[in-house]
């Protein structure tokens, strides 16, 4: 292939625009804010299923105190109404009046046994709601951090996002400044070697491979004419003459 040493020259222009984008694609990639809310996400969505799990938890304790109070109270009437017979002295045979007297010991001991159970099912809702309590704290001050890490990782994006519009528009600029088969040639290299398409031998080496060329390689590329297009016989890619090339 030929093409003019400017042309040439201009390929590592475009190169190092293209090297840059690449750079900033794998910040893009990789910005340490990414992890952070991901980290964050994770521990909020662990949170949210805890506090779920609490809240079906009291609702469950909600009908359990309430079934342990109604069933106080339907042994507290029963009681009740057993005593005001016992009291109005309607009992009148020893067998009723000892059979009545024992069944308002039996539902007493019952109330007692069932308040026991309030009193442990009030004990554990406290316990519940001290730790939805806490929990809730939590979820607010990592929602507060969560946002602020998203906002940092806005920020860093929008940054990002800036600097590869500016390079964007200098690739048009220098592109356009360079003919249309040598850049489908450069983009078919840089394709194949890991987005480095045009490198420059610079000193007697190639800034691609980072070799340095045999005395018979750089003999045969003194040789060469000026618009002939190079390539490094180690990493294939184009190699670019300069006016440091060492030749």
């Amino acid at each position: 292939m030929k093409a003019e040493p400017d042309h040439q020259l201009r390929l590592l222009d475009l190169q190092e625009i293209d090297s840059r984008l690449a750079q900033l694609a794998y910040r893009m990639r990789n910005l340490p804010e990414n992890a952070e809310v991901q980290r964050l996400d994770t521990r909020l969505a662990e949170l949210r299923d805890r506090r779920t799990a609490l809240t079906t938890a009291l609702s469950d304790l909600d009908r359990e105190q309430r079934k342990a109070e109604s069933d106080v109270d339907q042994v507290r009437t029963r009681a009740d109404r057993d005593s005001k017979r016992l009291d109005s002295g309607q009992v009148g045979s020893p067998k009723d009046l000892e059979h009545l007297q024992s069944e308002i010991a039996s539902l007493q001991r019952r109330q007692s046994e069932l308040e026991e159970i309030v009193l442990e099912v009030m004990e554990r809702r406290e316990g519940l709601e001290s730790e939805e309590a806490e929990l809730r704290k939590e979820l607010e001050s990592l929602e507060t951090e969560r946002d602020a890490a998203e906002e940092r990782r806005a920020t860093a994006v929008g940054d990002i996002e800036a600097d590869r519009a500016t390079e964007f528009t200098r690739r048009e600029r220098v592109a356009a400044e360079i003919p249309d088969d040598l850049i489908a040639f450069y983009t078919k290299l840089r394709d194949q070697h890991e987005g480095v398409g045009a490198a420059a031998l610079r000193y007697g080496r190639c800034e691609g491979c980072k070799l340095a060329l045999s005395t018979a390689e750089l003999a045969e590329i003194r040789q060469a004419p000026e618009d002939e297009v190079l390539r490094c016989d180690q990493c294939r890619r184009i190699l670019v003459r300069t006016g440091d090339s060492g030749l």
